[in-house]
């Protein structure tokens, strides 16, 4: 059984169209990253599968049980871990689960138990006595993601999970989330958009953009599919280059701009001689560099800007920017 099976699934805030007929499944035990800019519609696919929002239209299922005909049953069987800190200062870290299992009605011989096993997955056994206050913003997570899995639910829903985080606290992290997927054998669905984490952490990824998915697939196969390695050759004559370059066996594609000529290759790094070799016999070369393969590169390719660029309007219609505006959050 999938743990997730949506079915075309559309959320509307008025006449914004903030998911948009969305079919895809989740198989048990894996990590899903939905990964694109605010106001693509992730968190909005999120909330749906919670059952904090309705569906407009389509079907949802999350651990079997439809997220409108029995919601109850979805929200015992999940954890959610959201974009905004949840937890009381006040109260320590003990504290803080003690509430949470009391809520879920985990009988008191068995919280202790969960509250130790969550506690030890995170590393945070020795800190369960500090106020919550006391804590790091990496420990703050961490415990949030011990509560999400407090109840042992079968998704856990994290919801941008490292925003606001310093690069070496997201690493730690998404460490973390890698371990009780493994350790807990629980299927995490995350919305993201670091291109390092997704590309780090996800088994499959989904690139939401606009409310719909462009491409769903394992990181590996989304980077294959832009065709290996691009090497990029300053040059004071493009066109010169241009023609020497294009009908070398090895080059696969040969893109020209003002200042530049854009080669696409098999092992970059191993063309970068010949290829430096084949210009300068032509036209003075003044900067050669070797691009990868990367999320951003795939987003880039199938929606034709930049994350960057979407989330500040470049190049977009705007009906993402409406979408969160409609809905008074960032990306819900």
């Amino acid at each position: 059984m999938n743990a997730i099976e949506v079915e075309g699934l559309t959320r509307r805030y008025g006449d914004v169209v903030a998911v948009d007929d969305l079919s895809f499944t989740v198989e048990r035990g894996g990590i899903l990253g939905l990964l694109g800019p605010n106001g693509a519609g992730k968190s909005t696919l999120v909330n749906t599968l919670c059952t904090l929002l309705r569906p407009s239209e389509g079907t949802a299922r999350v651990a079997g049980h439809d997220v409108v005909a029995d919601p109850d049953a979805v929200r015992a069987a999940i954890g959610v871990v959201f974009q905004e800190p949840a937890l009381d200062e006040e109260l320590t870290g003990a504290e803080n689960l003690r509430f949470h299992a009391r809520l879920y009605g985990i009988r008191k011989a068995r919280r202790q138990e969960r509250m130790e096993t969550v506690l030890d997955l995170v590393d945070l056994a020795d800190d369960a006595d500090k106020p919550v206050g006391e804590y790091s913003g990496g420990m703050a997570r961490r415990l949030e993601l011990a509560r999400g899995l407090l109840h042992e639910p079968d998704v856990l829903f994290l919801d941008e999970p490292t925003v606001g985080l310093d690069a070496g606290t997201r690493k730690t992290v998404r460490e973390y989330v890698d371990r009780l997927n493994r350790e807990a054998g629980v299927t995490v669905v995350l919305t993201t958009h670091y291109m390092e984490e997704a590309d780090a952490l996800c088994d499959r990824v989904a690139i939401v953009d606009d409310g719909t998915i462009v491409a769903m697939d394992a990181p590996d196969a989304l980077k294959a599919s832009l065709g290996g390695d691009v090497v990029h050759v300053g040059t004071t004559d493009p066109s010169a280059v241009e023609r020497a370059v294009s009908e070398v066996s090895w080059v696969r594609s040969v893109t020209v701009t003002d200042e530049a000529v854009v080669v696409g290759v098999d092992d970059g790094e191993a063309r970068v001689a010949p290829l430096v070799t084949l210009a300068s016999e032509v036209a003075g070369v003044t900067t050669v560099s070797v691009d990868r393969p990367t999320l951003e590169r795939v987003f880039l390719s199938l929606t034709g800007r930049t994350v960057e660029e979407a989330e500040t309007g470049g190049g977009g219609d705007g009906r993402a920017t409406a979408a969160v505006a409609s809905d008074g959050g960032d990306d819900r």
